[in-house]
């Protein structure tokens, strides 16, 4: 091919003799298009015109419609040649429109504008096919070195043409510029959805995020966020506008007391502070804080939202949070100055104003706790003395939460109440300064557990430390939520000298005593006492007038040892019958009510307080069980607004079905409904609560209704990702794509929310996959990896249960049965040449389901689950992000690329790029071959 080019080109004019027997080789497809355009970009004599036209008018014949049906190597050879002649046609451009500039003459200057026309045609042509673009755009990854060449080229072409005086030509050139630039990005456009408002998504998001977990470490968050935005193409504006809306309706839905004081920590103090982590993920877009201002300006026209959110918090809301958002560079100043103008203020200083206030003061209590305690306890005890009284402590928590210091506060707590547990030649003064600082920390931490969780308490385990009373306290004898407690444990049997001297103490002291009392170990011993009294109760040895004695020394001087008695009686009660918990329900009411005596040690009320709410938390699984009453003393707020919440009697999946109808209905989730799903996960587990919400989406037929279904769906699985992803793509979607009876679910419109639904939570999944599991997710039971393990083996060599599964439901049961009963090639896909670790469940599960994919891509029955498969692999297309190696789509053997390619649909060359791992040589080999063969 290169000799007859040659031979054609010799003179100033080309051989048409030669020109047409090399015309007639290309139309009878003689010679392969990859020759013919190297042959071309050898040419380099651009001074010649009229071979430089004949060349063009060969290109023209074919440029716009190129294939190969030979070898992936073939394949590539064509993306090369077309490469080589993309910088062949731009230093032709270029070498045209140098002449055009310097030609003086008037038939020069002609001649050579028409060269540069047919340049600029030929790559018009050329690039206008999105075939083409995307042979490129395996060239390109195939040889840097070249594309290099054609971006200097481009850059020279530019300035050149920047002084053209023709408006068309270089209007054309701009044209084919923009078209080369967009090459390298070209899976990187998605339209948004400007005509959108809502995005239930975002808003459950936000909503669970700040019902429950408060504590969590913002990063997930904004991943998820991130995620969620860029699988449903939200515009900037209107996530930011959604995550806000979200803030306010939490902050109305909040119950009084601490949830409320959560919500206003987490809508003023962690969201600013998301966002600018969100600004960070988005430097590629435009201004952010221009979108901050468009939100704010569609925010301030939610009259109704605001006005509601102003009188639950009796303040202008909207105030608040402009000034802290201007406070995170957020906001520009010209922007802050306007919208303030737009937004009321109000002078009122309730919870957004009080959260605002106390953030700093947690700063200055943290330096506090840092100073020797020894130096001056009485000091420390005033500081903490005053954050027990109204509601500063749950002020300070919720801010210390919000920030990201909660661990750092515990800590400190924990270092208080351990330098406390010992006191040597002290005096009575020194003493009751010790005991109230024990006190004050110990009611404090039991606070911090029960309202946020007891993983913010736990230090990082280093061999050789001594674990802190408080914590061996917490894991081993208080009572949780799920936590079941043996009250024959070890733990409860301290050293019975101890326990003896202490049942002494309470039944003949009239009170308390202070001096040398190592609280820590009474404490420890009181669960064993209790037991002792209990037992000489129910003997007839005590009187009820003894046990009352008993109660008050207990609660009397420190409230630590009545919460250590009712969690030891706690787990007491549940191992008695019915007729035998009497008395020690009457002994938790006896130390549940406060003290009225003149002897108590300061802050005696305040401590009460803390105490009951405490005590109210860990009696609340054992007296739902045995339907019994104790009616703790009201503190003026419902400390557990979310408790309780399942109506009696019901079946549970009656209360699942319900709850999600009115979700739907709805079109959002709010926090109450939040708080109802969790506890039917917790209640029927994974499997269980996937399954029905999978099989009422299935029923729906509204196509609007589907898509709300799916991003309301997505958001309540996020209660457990990981869990629901595993269980959803390993189990449940294999069993509706193998069973022939169950096909007709899967038809428009469920199919299709079903597929999305599925690609969103693996996508997520897999993304975070490697990061930590929230502290919500963790207290919850995990599924034991080997049931993955069996279910998927590790050595392909044994066909897994999957594969049999799939063979049985074939006519052709050697296609399916196994990866290595079939080809090598037929099951290998990136991951393996990635070396991805295949015990991990997710990826077992991933690489499963794809192989099942590719299975019914190659098998010969067509039906529903065929369409399923093509709307899967389109949303993992539509949500795909530029350059996401290492994606989901990794897992997906390389054969099927070729079967996909026959689906009509799919039979795009943009699809076969996204779908193909193309970092790896091999992936752009089938890459090249399934767009060529286009």
């Amino acid at each position: 091919m290169d000799a007859l080019l040659e031979q054609a080109m010799i003179g100033p004019s080309p051989n048409p003799l030669i020109l047409s027997y090399l015309k007639y080789a290309i139309s009878s497809q003689m010679v392969s298009y990859s020759s013919v355009l190297t042959a071309i970009s050898k040419f380099d004599d651009f001074s010649r015109d009229l071979c430089v036209q004949a060349l063009l008018d060969i290109m023209d014949m074919f440029c716009d419609r190129l294939s190969c049906h030979g070898k992936a190597e073939e394949c590539i050879g064509l993306c090369r040649a077309l490469l080589s002649a993309l910088h062949w046609l731009l230093r032709c451009t270029a070498a045209s429109a140098e002449r055009l500039q310097e030609g003086l003459e008037a038939a020069t200057s002609a001649t050579g504008e028409k060269q540069l026309a047919l340049c600029l045609q030929c790559l018009e042509k050329t690039l206008s096919s999105t075939k083409n673009r995307a042979l490129l755009h395996i060239a390109k990854l195939e040889e840097a070195s070249s594309w290099t060449a054609i971006e200097h080229c481009l850059l020279k072409l530019g300035e050149i043409l920047a002084n053209l005086s023709n408006p068309q030509l270089r209007s054309q050139a701009e044209q084919c510029g923009t078209l080369i630039r967009s090459i390298p990005t070209m899976l990187s456009v998605h339209s948004e959805q400007l005509h959108k408002t809502g995005f239930p998504t975002i808003h459950a998001l936000i909503l669970l995020e700040g019902t429950m977990n408060l504590t969590g470490e913002m990063q997930p968050l904004v991943e998820q966020l991130m995620m969620v935005k860029r699988m449903q193409h939200i515009p900037t504006p209107l996530f930011v506008l959604e995550i806000w809306k979200a803030c306010f309706v939490g902050l109305i839905e909040s119950p009084e007391g601490t949830q409320e004081l959560k919500w206003t920590a987490f809508t003023y103090l962690k969201i600013p502070q998301v966002l600018v982590k969100v600004k960070k993920y988005l430097h590629g877009e435009k201004d952010f804080t221009e979108d901050v201002n468009s939100a704010f300006e569609f925010l301030l026209k939610l009259t109704p939202l605001l006005d509601k959110a102003d009188q639950r918090c009796n303040c202008d809301c909207t105030n608040f949070l402009l000034q802290e958002c201007n406070k995170q560079g957020l906001l520009s100043e010209v922007n802050f100055a306007i919208l303030l103008k737009s937004s009321e203020n109000a002078n009122i200083q309730p919870n957004p104003g009080l959260i605002l206030r106390a953030e700093p003061t947690v700063t200055n209590i943290l330096k506090t706790m840092d100073a020797d305690h020894s130096k001056s306890p009485e000091g420390l005890l005033g500081v903490l003395g005053h954050m027990l009284s109204g509601k500063s402590l749950d002020l300070l928590l919720a801010a210390a939460a919000a920030t990201g210091k909660l661990k750092s506060f515990a800590r400190k707590f924990i270092n208080l109440n351990e330098f406390t547990t010992h006191g040597s030649g002290e005096s009575t003064k020194t003493a009751s300064v010790r005991a109230l600082l024990f006190d004050i920390s110990f009611l404090m931490l039991c606070h911090v557990a029960q309202t946020y969780g007891s993983e913010v308490i736990l230090s990082e385990a280093s061999s050789g430390e001594e674990v802190p009373f408080f914590e061996t306290w917490m894991q081993t004898c208080m009572p949780e939520e799920g936590k079941i407690l043996n009250p024959d444990h070890p733990c409860f049997r301290p050293d019975s000298t101890k326990v003896e001297s202490l049942v002494a103490l309470l039944n003949n002291s009239s009170e308390m005593k202070l001096v040398q009392m190592k609280w820590h170990e009474a404490c420890l011993s009181i669960s064993a006492a209790i037991l002792e009294i209990l037992n000489a109760w129910e003997n007839g040895v005590l009187a009820f007038e003894s046990i009352q004695k008993i109660t008050d020394n207990i609660k009397g001087k420190v409230c630590s040892l009545a919460v250590c008695a009712v969690a030891w009686l706690v787990a007491h009660v549940r191992m008695l019958g019915l007729d035998e918990r009497e008395k020690s329900l009457q002994m938790i009411r006896q130390l549940a009510g406060p003290l009225y005596s003149e002897n108590t040690l300061q802050f005696y009320n305040e401590r009460v307080v803390i105490m009951n709410s405490i005590l109210e938390h860990m009696c609340a699984d054992v007296l739902q069980q045995t339907a019994t009453q104790i009616k703790f003393p009201s503190t003026g707020v419902d400390t557990m607004p979310y408790w309780n919440l399942l109506p009696p009697k019901r079946p549970i999946k009656e209360v699942l079905t319900d709850i999600f109808a009115k979700v739907l209905e709805r079109g959002w989730v709010d926090s109450r409904s939040i708080h109802i799903l969790d506890t039917l996960l917790h209640m029927g587990g994974v499997y269980w609560f996937c399954n029905n919400l999978i099989k009422e989406l299935l029923k729906e037929t509204r196509k609007e209704h589907t898509l709300r279904a799916v991003q309301l769906l997505y958001s309540i699985f996020c209660l457990d990702m990981q869990q629901v992803t595993l269980v959803l793509l390993g189990h449940i979607l294999p069993g509706l794509l193998t069973d022939s009876s169950k096909w007709h679910s899967l038809m428009d419109p469920p199919g299709t929310a079903l597929a999305k639904l599925a690609v969103w939570c693996a996508l997520s999944s897999y993304s975070t996959h490697k990061g930590q599991a929230s502290s919500r997710q963790k207290k919850r039971h995990r599924e034991d990896i080997e049931d993955y393990i069996s279910l998927f083996p590790v050595e392909d060599m044994q066909p897994s249960k999957l594969m049999r599964l799939l063979s049985s439901n074939e006519d052709d049961a050697n296609i399916l049965s196994s990866p290595t009963d079939r080809s090598m090639n037929s099951s290998l896909s990136a991951s393996q040449l990635h070396t991805v670790n295949m015990r991990d469940p997710l990826n077992r599960v991933l690489a499963n389901l794809f192989l099942l994919i590719s299975s019914i891509l190659g098998s010969r029955t067509a039906g529903p689950h065929t369409q399923f498969v093509q709307w899967f692999m389109e949303e993992c297309v539509d949500c795909l992000e530029q350059d996401s190696r290492g994606s989901i789509l990794q897992f997906m053997p390389f054969t099927t690329v070729s079967e996909l390619v026959k689906v009509s649909a799919m039979s795009s060359p943009k699809v076969v790029l996204a779908i193909t791992d193309l970092s790896l040589p091999l992936g752009r080999q089938v890459a090249a071959k399934a767009i060529a063969a286009l």
